[in-house]
């Protein structure tokens, strides 16, 4: 059992909550069962190691059935290290360092995408994560960072997909002018959500093609650029009292309304 939260492997794997530690070393930080669970069912070979309190494999027995059907070594520790390798105040007794498996552009292109999420220079990791999370529920192919979007292996926004970055693609660090103009190719229309944009009920019809939205930065939205892009803006109507819209509840709108269009087709 590990027992010193001082140990150089307890260090190594605490650092993976900063960015420079996770692009030096490809590796990223897994917390809490449900994240472990995913990871082990769905990319159990990305999954190096597999740290636990005897008293939390207790409780999540198929956690740790899954790390022996993996071969994934699994190290009991104690109470104290958990909390020293952990990024939240109040783990909860299961860390697992996995390696980053980002898909390539050309991969999630060759698989004839209908919907896909594009977030361009978003920055909150909870909105991210809450994207590529909702991406997966509307049953979209792919998520695509571009920009200076927040790392999708940053600790908060992998809690936040609550192990949804381990079924659908995810691509990062891509410039948005070469991924339009190879959602073109494919044949997406790209469709920018912004508060400007068109009426959102009268173009609804257009959503049931193959649509890749584009969602901008949380403070901003997208800059002319940007706009400049998209073959379609278009604003969703707020019919209370609310200001706006957060980022993440939008895009979930957004992506579930394109599902609902194309599955009704």
């Amino acid at each position: 059992m590990l027992e010193n939260p001082r140990s150089p492997r307890v260090r190594a794997v605490a650092k993976l909550s900063k960015r420079a530690a996770r692009q030096e070393t490809g590796l990223f930080l897994l917390e809490g069962p449900q994240a472990a669970r995913e990871a082990l069912a769905w990319a159990p070979d990305t999954v190096l190691e597999l740290y636990a309190t005897p008293s939390a494999m207790e409780r999540h027995t198929d956690v740790r059935d899954a790390a022996e059907r993996a071969e994934v070594d699994l190290q009991y520790t104690t109470e104290a290290v958990l909390d020293a390798m952990a990024d939240t105040v109040t783990p909860q007794g299961i860390v697992a360092v996995a390696r980053q498996s980002p898909t390539a552009l050309k991969d999630i292109l060759a698989a004839g995408p209908r919907l896909v999420a594009i977030c361009e220079e978003v920055r909150d990791p909870g909105n991210l994560g809450t994207i590529i999370r909702a991406a997966d529920a509307a049953g979209a192919d792919a998520v695509i960072l571009t920009g200076r979007t927040v790392d999708p292996y940053n600790p908060k926004v992998v809690r936040s997909t609550t192990g949804s970055l381990f079924h659908v693609p995810v691509a990062v660090d891509l410039e948005l002018a070469d991924v339009v103009a190879r959602m073109h190719e494919t044949g997406l229309r790209v469709v920018a959500a912004d508060v400007a944009g068109e009426d959102f009920l009268a173009s609804r019809d257009r959503l049931a093609e193959p649509t890749a939205w584009l969602f901008g930065n949380e403070a901003r939205g997208l800059d002319d650029d940007a706009l400049a892009h998209a073959d379609l803006s278009l604003r969703l109507p707020i019919y209370g009292r609310a200001e706006s819209l957060n980022l993440a509840t939008a895009a979930s709108v957004c992506l579930y309304e394109t599902a609902f269009a194309q599955r009704a087709r």
